[in-house]
Protein backbone atom coordinates (compact mmCIF):
# COMPACT_ATOMS: atom_id res chain seq x y z
CA UNK A 1 0.00 0.00 0.00
CA UNK A 2 1.09 3.54 -0.87
CA UNK A 3 1.86 5.70 1.93
CA UNK A 4 -0.43 8.04 0.79
CA UNK A 5 -3.27 5.87 1.23
CA UNK A 6 -2.26 4.66 4.34
CA UNK A 7 -4.92 6.13 6.78
CA UNK A 8 -2.36 5.76 10.01
CA UNK A 9 -0.04 8.84 7.77
CA UNK A 10 -2.84 11.10 7.13
CA UNK A 11 -3.80 10.61 10.63
CA UNK A 12 -0.52 11.25 11.84
CA UNK A 13 -0.59 14.09 9.67
CA UNK A 14 -3.41 15.71 10.75
CA UNK A 15 -2.24 15.49 14.49
CA UNK A 16 0.95 17.22 13.40
CA UNK A 17 -0.72 19.53 11.28
CA UNK A 18 -3.50 20.67 14.50
CA UNK A 19 0.06 20.53 16.94
CA UNK A 20 1.70 23.16 14.62
CA UNK A 21 -1.66 25.14 14.37
CA UNK A 22 -2.02 24.95 17.97
CA UNK A 23 1.37 26.49 19.04
CA UNK A 24 0.67 29.06 16.41
CA UNK A 25 -3.05 30.59 17.49
CA UNK A 26 -4.08 33.69 18.70
CA UNK A 27 -3.84 34.43 22.29
CA UNK A 28 -6.36 36.01 24.68
CA UNK A 29 -6.82 38.63 26.88
CA UNK A 30 -6.68 36.69 30.66
CA UNK A 31 -4.92 33.42 29.53
CA UNK A 32 -2.61 34.73 27.06
CA UNK A 33 -0.49 32.48 24.96
CA UNK A 34 -1.67 29.46 27.73
CA UNK A 35 -5.16 29.69 25.85
CA UNK A 36 -3.21 27.08 23.16
CA UNK A 37 -3.25 24.83 25.52
CA UNK A 38 -6.73 25.06 26.09
CA UNK A 39 -7.60 25.17 22.30
CA UNK A 40 -5.88 21.53 22.45
CA UNK A 41 -7.66 19.87 25.46
CA UNK A 42 -11.02 21.38 24.54
CA UNK A 43 -11.15 20.22 20.71
CA UNK A 44 -9.39 17.10 21.96
CA UNK A 45 -11.98 15.61 24.52
CA UNK A 46 -14.89 16.57 21.83
CA UNK A 47 -13.24 14.55 19.48
CA UNK A 48 -12.97 11.88 22.05
CA UNK A 49 -16.71 12.57 22.93
CA UNK A 50 -17.94 12.80 19.59
CA UNK A 51 -16.80 9.09 18.56
CA UNK A 52 -17.44 7.13 21.48
CA UNK A 53 -20.87 8.62 20.88
CA UNK A 54 -21.10 7.52 17.16
CA UNK A 55 -19.59 4.20 18.54
CA UNK A 56 -22.38 3.71 20.88
CA UNK A 57 -24.80 4.36 17.73
CA UNK A 58 -23.30 2.48 15.55
CA UNK A 59 -23.12 -0.26 18.30
CA UNK A 60 -26.89 -0.02 18.76
CA UNK A 61 -27.97 0.03 15.01
CA UNK A 62 -25.44 -2.70 14.88
CA UNK A 63 -27.40 -5.02 17.61
CA UNK A 64 -30.84 -4.10 16.15
CA UNK A 65 -29.93 -4.64 12.64
CA UNK A 66 -27.41 -7.58 13.07
CA UNK A 67 -25.24 -6.43 10.25
CA UNK A 68 -21.24 -6.97 10.74
CA UNK A 69 -20.19 -4.07 9.55
CA UNK A 70 -22.04 -1.45 11.80
CA UNK A 71 -20.58 -4.16 14.81
CA UNK A 72 -16.67 -3.08 12.55
CA UNK A 73 -17.79 0.36 12.70
CA UNK A 74 -18.44 0.28 16.68
CA UNK A 75 -15.13 -1.14 17.36
CA UNK A 76 -13.26 0.58 15.57
CA UNK A 77 -15.17 4.09 16.54
CA UNK A 78 -14.28 3.11 20.12
CA UNK A 79 -10.96 2.38 19.95
CA UNK A 80 -10.45 5.55 18.39
CA UNK A 81 -12.83 7.51 21.16
CA UNK A 82 -10.84 5.39 23.93
CA UNK A 83 -7.17 6.80 22.32
CA UNK A 84 -8.33 10.30 22.20
CA UNK A 85 -10.06 10.28 25.40
CA UNK A 86 -6.90 8.57 27.16
CA UNK A 87 -4.26 11.25 25.61
CA UNK A 88 -6.39 13.87 26.73
CA UNK A 89 -5.65 13.32 30.59
CA UNK A 90 -2.15 14.41 30.34
CA UNK A 91 -3.51 17.28 28.11
CA UNK A 92 -5.95 18.41 30.64
CA UNK A 93 -2.67 18.49 33.50
CA UNK A 94 -0.80 20.32 31.34
CA UNK A 95 -4.20 22.73 31.35
CA UNK A 96 -4.16 22.86 35.01
CA UNK A 97 -0.78 23.39 35.57
CA UNK A 98 -0.63 25.87 32.89
CA UNK A 99 -3.75 27.86 33.69
CA UNK A 100 -4.03 27.61 37.79
CA UNK A 101 -0.32 26.91 38.74
CA UNK A 102 -1.44 23.71 39.90
CA UNK A 103 -2.74 20.17 39.80
CA UNK A 104 -6.64 19.41 41.11
CA UNK A 105 -6.90 15.71 40.60
CA UNK A 106 -10.02 15.61 42.63
CA UNK A 107 -11.71 18.16 40.15
CA UNK A 108 -14.79 16.11 39.29
CA UNK A 109 -14.72 15.83 35.69
CA UNK A 110 -10.77 15.27 35.68
CA UNK A 111 -11.73 12.39 38.32
CA UNK A 112 -14.38 10.75 35.68
CA UNK A 113 -12.11 10.66 33.16
CA UNK A 114 -9.87 8.96 34.61
CA UNK A 115 -12.10 6.62 36.13
CA UNK A 116 -13.39 6.03 32.46
CA UNK A 117 -10.08 5.72 30.91
CA UNK A 118 -8.91 2.92 33.06
CA UNK A 119 -12.02 0.97 32.54
CA UNK A 120 -12.22 1.70 28.88
CA UNK A 121 -9.00 0.39 28.39
CA UNK A 122 -9.67 -2.57 30.40
CA UNK A 123 -12.71 -3.68 29.07
CA UNK A 124 -11.40 -3.28 25.16
CA UNK A 125 -8.25 -5.63 25.81
CA UNK A 126 -10.88 -7.99 27.41
CA UNK A 127 -13.36 -7.78 24.74
CA UNK A 128 -10.74 -7.86 21.97
CA UNK A 129 -9.59 -10.94 23.19
CA UNK A 130 -12.91 -12.32 23.87
CA UNK A 131 -13.57 -11.15 20.03
CA UNK A 132 -17.24 -11.18 20.04
CA UNK A 133 -18.07 -8.08 17.96
CA UNK A 134 -21.84 -8.25 19.78
CA UNK A 135 -20.52 -7.77 22.82
CA UNK A 136 -18.51 -4.81 21.40
CA UNK A 137 -21.31 -3.25 20.55
CA UNK A 138 -23.39 -3.42 23.62
CA UNK A 139 -20.63 -2.38 26.01
CA UNK A 140 -20.01 0.83 23.53
CA UNK A 141 -23.55 2.05 24.11
CA UNK A 142 -23.47 1.23 27.72
CA UNK A 143 -20.14 2.74 27.87
CA UNK A 144 -20.88 5.97 26.29
CA UNK A 145 -24.57 6.49 28.13
CA UNK A 146 -22.83 6.20 31.42
CA UNK A 147 -20.61 8.65 30.68
CA UNK A 148 -22.79 10.89 29.02
CA UNK A 149 -24.57 10.49 32.39
CA UNK A 150 -21.75 11.07 34.71
CA UNK A 151 -20.82 14.11 32.69
CA UNK A 152 -23.84 15.88 33.23
CA UNK A 153 -24.42 14.91 36.85
CA UNK A 154 -20.78 16.45 37.42
CA UNK A 155 -19.83 20.16 39.09
CA UNK A 156 -17.98 22.33 36.67
CA UNK A 157 -14.63 23.47 38.99
CA UNK A 158 -11.81 23.93 36.45
CA UNK A 159 -14.09 23.79 33.46
CA UNK A 160 -16.15 27.10 32.62
CA UNK A 161 -19.45 25.73 31.72
CA UNK A 162 -20.10 25.53 28.26
CA UNK A 163 -16.90 26.34 26.87
CA UNK A 164 -14.48 29.34 27.27
CA UNK A 165 -14.02 29.50 24.35
CA UNK A 166 -17.28 29.54 22.63
CA UNK A 167 -18.03 31.65 25.32
CA UNK A 168 -15.31 34.22 25.00
CA UNK A 169 -17.46 35.96 22.54
CA UNK A 170 -14.48 36.93 20.47
CA UNK A 171 -14.72 35.69 17.07
CA UNK A 172 -11.13 34.86 16.39
CA UNK A 173 -10.81 32.99 18.84
CA UNK A 174 -13.92 30.60 18.07
CA UNK A 175 -13.28 30.30 14.63
CA UNK A 176 -9.74 28.74 15.19
CA UNK A 177 -10.65 26.78 18.12
CA UNK A 178 -13.29 25.02 15.27
CA UNK A 179 -10.59 24.89 12.62
CA UNK A 180 -9.10 23.14 15.61
CA UNK A 181 -11.68 21.16 16.13
CA UNK A 182 -11.92 19.83 12.44
CA UNK A 183 -8.35 18.86 12.59
CA UNK A 184 -8.76 16.57 15.02
CA UNK A 185 -12.15 15.24 14.10
CA UNK A 186 -10.13 14.88 10.72
CA UNK A 187 -7.23 12.66 12.55
CA UNK A 188 -10.34 10.75 14.29
CA UNK A 189 -11.71 9.80 11.06
CA UNK A 190 -8.39 8.91 9.96
CA UNK A 191 -7.70 6.64 13.04
CA UNK A 192 -10.89 5.23 12.63
CA UNK A 193 -10.32 3.75 9.10
CA UNK A 194 -6.81 2.69 10.24
CA UNK A 195 -8.49 0.04 12.56
CA UNK A 196 -11.12 -0.61 9.87
CA UNK A 197 -8.17 -1.87 7.91
CA UNK A 198 -6.49 -3.97 10.25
Amino acid sequence: MSILKSPFFWFVLAVLTTAALTALGPEEQSLGANVRIVYLHGAWVLTAETALGLSAVAGLFGILTRRERLHRWSTALGRTGLFFWVIDLPLSLWAMQANWNGLFLSEPRFRIAVIFAATGVLLQIGLTLLARPVFTSLFNVFFFVALWIELKQAGYVLHPPPSPIFGSGILSLELFFIGIIFLTMAAAYFMTRWWLSR
